[in-house]
């Protein structure tokens, strides 16, 4: 029998390299940091590229700017979307990220699947101050390899003695392990959330490949580090030789089942308001489950030692359940909701969150990827617990 690490904390929920090329010039001045939080408008919008399409974002309201990731490409922005400085050179997945309000910087998952690399992105965003930076000579990131996803990623889970590479028609892959995506910074939620939050640590979610046929890829799994001891890791990007700097050890691995999704958690979020976790989806494809876009983590529940069902040999792990709430599907036992925050979800700790819209603008022929952050409460009701704000 297998038994997964269990050292850490965590609940479940029910709810590419080009120069950067926008629409906008950079230009606008920093504003100089601030000890209030700034006023947050009903949306922020973050230009049009020649990029991937975005994939997350973080905000730091006390020096009031923004950040995007559009896969391939970084761009920081004012709080009225005035671009202020990007990142190119990114020839992985660059995808969620969140702002570290210890260190200031901007903390990203980043994909190098075809080396059987993944990493944690740094940014250094302070030092964000033009347009066009290079993050493999502009010393801006840094990164942090993640083993324990690597050795998920890359499991033999059929013993053929040989690993099927990066697609989701094979029994191999951990999990279905895709590597990662949704980040976010939070307590330890094995001291039961907000009533007892322990220190703040990285949660890094699993992508998960879309397999209808597999019974061991019904979990959301989330890693949590310690970040404070990580500057010992940290190396330049890995462009052409991938280093594996980084933890031995997860200090916390935890199971959410929800179903099988569309490669797993695409944006991850502590909510400081209810002292849950959000999870956004693409829906997954197995008939047996409700196939919600949102899950919530229960922040007020402790982890369970338990079987994590569906696997090839038994095997316990540390379960995260549902929170209680929105829709149910009563056949899976299953709780969510439908909403957005795929491509970008913010926890502004007040009741008040961004979801970002993705989309696309054709310019002089060429076609751009845009977002669109825009302001929403909390109602919690189903279908959709938010609701757009006005300014």
């Amino acid at each position: 029998m297998r038994r997964t690490f269990a050292g850490g904390v965590l609940t479940v929920l029910a709810a590419g390299a080009l120069a950067a090329q926008g629409t906008i010039t950079a230009g606008a001045a920093q504003p100089a940091a601030a000890t209030k939080a700034r006023h947050l408008p009903a949306e922020i919008k973050g230009g049009a590229w020649r990029a991937g399409h975005v994939q997350g974002v973080a905000v730091d309201r006390h020096k009031g700017f923004m950040y995007f990731s559009f896969t391939n490409l970084l761009v920081k922005t004012d709080l009225r979307g005035n671009p202020v400085g990007s990142v190119s050179g990114f020839t992985g997945h660059l995808g969620d990220l969140d702002l570290n309000a210890k260190d200031g910087r901007v903390y990203g998952s980043l994909e190098y699947k075809a080396a059987k690399a993944f990493y944690i992105a740094i940014v250094d965003v302070d030092r964000i101050d033009r347009m066009g930076m290079d993050a493999r000579t502009s010393d801006v990131v840094s990164t942090v390899h993640l083993q324990e996803v690597v050795d998920d990623y890359t499991a033999d889970m059929n013993g053929d003695g040989k690993f099927d590479g990066d697609t989701a028609n094979t029994p191999d892959h951990r999990y279905g392990c895709s590597g990662i995506d949704g980040v976010a910074f939070g307590p330890e939620l094995d001291r039961s959330g907000r009533a007892w939050h322990g220190r703040e640590v990285l949660t890094v979610a699993y992508g998960i490949y879309s397999n209808v046929k597999r019974q061991d890829n019904d979990h959301q799994v989330l890693l949590q580090y310690d970040v404070r001891k990580w500057q010992k890791y940290e190396r330049p990007l890995p462009e052409s030789a991938p280093h594996t700097s980084g933890p031995d050890d997860v200090d916390g691995k935890y199971f959410v089942r929800t179903g099988n999704t569309r490669y797993g958690v695409q944006n991850l979020e502590y909510d400081e308001y209810t002292g849950n976790w959000l999870m956004a989806v693409y829906k997954g494809a197995k008939p047996q489950f409700p196939n919600y876009s949102l899950f919530i983590a229960d922040g007020s529940k402790r982890p369970v030692t338990g079987p994590v069902t569906g696997q090839p040999k038994p095997e316990r792990g540390e379960l995260l359940p549902l929170l209680r709430a929105g829709l149910h599907h009563e056949a899976s036992g299953t709780y969510g909701w439908e909403s957005g925050g795929q491509y970008g979800l913010i926890s502004h700790g007040d009741g008040r969150y961004y979801l970002v819209e993705a989309g696309t603008v054709v310019e002089d022929g060429v076609t751009k990827q845009t977002a669109r952050a825009v302001l929403h409460r909390w109602t919690g009701q189903p279908p959709t617990p938010f609701t757009p704000v006005a300014d």
